[in-house]
């Protein structure tokens, strides 16, 4: 449980700060997602890393995992309630990105001495 004293700030990203959460919660928030699906999207994240999120996450109650019982198995990853309120974090994390991140930077002007 939270201490009186903590900031929601340090509990949120003890939540969501973990490398490669926010890019979870980024494709989740398309829809339910297979293992492979978000190892896919995710590129360099190793299958134990995604896992270990994975679980990390279902037990903050952000998503849920449902097993089908079929050969080969299936499992099933979709945000809670809980989780799709996240959806503002990351559009505003998104805006920020385009906004600051993705501007082309001007090339050197003349007149600033340099050749």
């Amino acid at each position: 449980m939270a201490g009186e004293h903590e900031c929601p700030v340090e509990l949120a990203l003890k939540v969501i700060g973990g490398k490669w959460t926010l890019l979870i919660l980024r494709d989740l928030l398309t829809g339910p997602k297979r293992f492979g699906e978000l190892r896919r999207s995710l590129g360099g994240v190793s299958p134990k890393t995604l896992s270990h999120r994975l679980r990390e996450l279902e037990e903050e109650q952000i998503l849920t995992r449902t097993a089908f019982a079929e050969i080969p198995p299936r499992v099933l990853y979709e945000l809670t309630p809980k989780g799709r309120s996240l959806s503002a974090v990351v559009d505003v994390i998104r805006h920020w990105g385009e906004e600051w991140l993705m501007v082309p930077t001007d090339p050197p002007s003349a007149a600033s001495g340099r050749h």
